[in-house]
């Protein structure tokens, strides 16, 4: 099993890159942002990685999926433990939004959360709470928020332009309560954030 790699990133597509391991070239499947924060050809990246090998036909097929952080690896391995999530799910929703942002809606039991993740329908959604709710990390309770469907927008939003996840949670969770709609929200936390 490859469990993780490094090497030279030799080209980018729309949701993969080919990396140079060894005078391999690999190809890995990545999520958006990771895909989005690289940009040196040429230059070396390193990748926890995910090997899924499936049966088409009287052929296997190898598919290699690259993650940042072993805390993605492992949320994008326990999704695929939900029955009705593959892979171009789960890496949909790690695309769209940040872990722990997928973490807190699986805690809070807030399925209505997941279903603004591409591929996820109400059924898969509260599949995925039921399935993963104990399984999860532990988070630290103070660093939570109270996930809404406009919080999870609004904190890819935010983490998108550039803040952590933190950073983003605290200044959703200090503004909380001042707009319910995504756009009010990102913009009392930009503005929090700030110091305005």
């Amino acid at each position: 099993m490859i469990s993780r790699l490094r090497g030279k990133l030799l080209a980018k597509g729309n949701d993969h890159l080919i990396v140079e391991v060894g005078g391999l070239g690999l190809k890995v499947r990545v999520p958006g942002p990771l895909l989005d924060g690289v940009t040196a050809l040429g230059g070396e990246v390193s990748l926890f990685t995910h090997l899924r090998l499936t049966e088409n036909g009287r052929e296997l097929e190898a598919m290699l999926f690259g993650f940042a952080s072993p805390d993605d690896l492992a949320l994008f391995a326990l999704l695929l433990s939900v029955s009705g999530v593959g892979p171009k799910v789960a890496m949909g929703v790690l695309s769209a939004a940040p872990a722990d942002a997928v973490r807190a809606a699986v805690m809070q039991g807030n399925a209505a959360a997941l279903t603004r993740y591409p591929g996820i329908g109400k059924k898969t959604a509260e599949r995925i709470v039921m399935d993963l709710k104990g399984k999860v990390g532990k988070l630290d309770a103070g660093e939570v928020l109270a996930v809404s469907a406009a919080d999870t927008e609004a904190l890819a939003a935010l983490t998108a332009l550039g803040y952590s996840v933190m950073e983003a949670q605290r200044a959703l969770a200090a503004t909380a309560g001042h707009a319910e709609d995504v756009e009010g929200r990102v913009l009392d936390a930009l503005k929090y954030l700030g110091g305005a």
